[in-house]
């Protein structure tokens, strides 16, 4: 067990802590706007029209990305099923539009391609110190489990993560069943595990599970995209381990 200080506030008796990936860990930014601005216009090329709307739903304007936009928080099914929507919504039958919105998906990740995106400064040092202070970490990601993992090896994180786990299927955050199950795999309880993230969803699946505190983590210094965290920081270092 440790004690975790952020700021002026204290977690006492912790054993786990859970990172969500995209924009906690990873500066997914350009990656992620540029997914979503080549979906847009592939969809575009096919339905004149739909592209600038897809974009605003995506949380996308110009080259700026809103952190707790579509495109950066959702998992991939749910991306599909939004733009999907638009589509519908030109006439088009629903098999189809997911159809579309799926292939759209696909051909934009093949173009960009798939290396994950650079850690913020400093991530890999706080994971370090708290791997080596004994305590289990993880990530717990809205992206899907290939692309986490693929994360994991390009950083060669593998060392200090514990386990990880994406959405693939099913349900995704802020379901406290993602944060139940992230725990049960590391066999501790959800009572003595942290939550790091930079979104609403990521304080609502770790309170709803009974999370022993969030940390929301703003890099751009918006905490109203971390609402519901106990304690906001502005970058992960302020993550201290108190020694006795």
């Amino acid at each position: 067990m440790a004690s975790i200080k952020c700021r002026n506030v204290t977690f006492t008796n912790i054993q786990a802590i859970l990172f969500d990936k995209n924009g906690t860990l990873e500066d997914s930014e350009v990656y992620l706007r540029s997914l979503g601005q080549r979906v847009a216009r592939i969809i575009d090329a096919q339905i004149p029209g739909i592209g600038e709307p897809l974009l605003m739903a995506f949380g996308i304007n110009g080259d700026s990305l809103d952190p707790a936009g579509l495109i950066a928080v959702a998992s991939r099914r749910e991306t599909e099923v939004a733009a999907a929507a638009y589509i519908a919504e030109t006439g088009r039958g629903w098999f189809e539009s997911l159809a579309i919105a799926r292939l759209a998906l696909d051909d934009a990740e093949k173009y960009i391609g798939n290396t994950p995106s650079p850690l913020f400064v400093g991530s890999l040092d706080v994971l370090k110190s708290l791997w080596e202070a004994g305590l289990k970490l993880g990530i717990l990601s809205a992206a899907t489990t290939s692309e986490v993992h693929d994360f994991i090896k390009h950083h060669q994180l593998s060392d200090y993560m514990h386990m990880f786990m994406g959405v693939d299927e099913g349900p995704s955050k802020p379901d406290p069943v993602l944060f139940l199950k992230a725990c049960k795999s590391l066999e501790v309880e959800p009572g003595v595990t942290l939550m790091v993230g930079d979104s609403v969803g990521d304080m609502q699946m770790a309170r709803n599970a009974k999370a022993a505190g969030c940390i929301g983590v703003t890099w751009i210094g918006k905490p109203d995209n971390v609402q519901g965290a106990d304690v906001v920081i502005n970058q992960l270092d302020e993550i201290q381990i108190l020694t006795s």
